[in-house]
């Protein structure tokens, strides 16, 4: 028997699942029946209103400014969570205190909470009459039936993704790397540029784009503390809901298939930048 016959074919290999193209197919009949045929009745039921009946439902003043405040409150909120995120995930990994795994439990709490549970303790907090509004309203602070407690409830729903997806990589990143550029004479902050920041991007801005994500399609613990006041505290899905709650189902759709494409085109361009980030590091 000659040597190439004794060696087996890379396609042949041996794997924990067998049979690529069983599997491939599979998961393309899983992704078309959960993720590609749904959004696909979106954009053709939309489609039936035409193009200016189209343009005066999804582009409309009203739902134009409940973009604004849909996407706008969930970038500040994913911004807020990259920085306090990150800072959670160094404790829960660099630390080492009394309560630790308690924390880290806390830490996944808004992902259990029923979001109008959440929605509800959080316009109790911050309420005039609240606890911490209380002490905000002598201040001429307002949060709750506000834009700024949109964005207070997106920063609470939004945490965890942050957290859980820079976590890991801080825990392969060894201290001895930070010992190393210490003793080559580098500042704490030069190595936080130059060592941990290049290391955690790519997971940082996985943490950044799911926030994100969540953010614009939240609801349930934004509608009771933002007030749902249209032109200044109505966020894009209430909108959507109080269409179909007229009957107005290809109104609902045609305002969900431009938060479909303008959150896919913001997802798009967090991805490129993520990608950049690799190369550069690996560069």
């Amino acid at each position: 028997m000659s040597v190439s016959a004794a060696i087996p074919h890379p396609a042949r290999r041996n794997t924990i699942i067998p049979g690529f193209g069983l599997t491939f197919g599979f998961t393309l009949t899983w992704l078309c029946l959960i993720v590609l045929i749904p959004l696909s009745a979106v954009f053709i039921r939309a489609a039936g209103l035409g193009w200016s009946g189209f343009m005066e439902v999804g582009l409309s003043p009203r739902a134009l400014a409940a973009y604004r405040l849909s996407f706008g409150a969930a970038l500040l909120a994913a911004a807020v969570n990259a920085v306090f995120g990150f800072l959670v995930a160094w404790i829960l990994v660099r630390g080492d205190f009394p309560g630790k795994r308690v924390v880290s439990a806390i830490v996944d709490l808004p992902l259990a909470l029923p979001t109008a549970v959440a929605g509800i303790a959080l316009t109790a907090l911050y309420a005039p009459n609240g606890w911490i509004g209380s002490l905000l309203e002598p201040l001429g602070l307002k949060v709750s039936y506000t834009p700024t407690g949109v964005a207070v409830a997106l920063v609470f729903i939004g945490l965890p993704f942050v957290v859980r997806s820079v976590e890991p990589v801080l825990a392969d990143l060894s201290v001895d790397v930070e010992e190393a550029a210490a003793s080559l004479g580098a500042t704490p902050f030069q190595t936080f540029r130059r060592v941990i920041l290049p290391a955690t991007m790519p997971a940082l801005l996985t943490g950044f784009a799911l926030a994100f994500a969540r953010g614009v399609g939240e609801y349930g613990s934004v509608i009771f503390i933002a007030g749902n006041m249209p032109y200044v505290s109505e966020i894009a899905p209430l909108l959507i809901v109080t269409q179909l709650e007229q009957y107005n189902y290809a109104g609902a759709t045609a305002i969900a298939v431009v938060m479909l494409l303008a959150s896919f085109l913001v997802l798009l361009l967090i991805n490129l930048i993520q990608v950049w980030a690799r190369r550069r590091m690996t560069d």
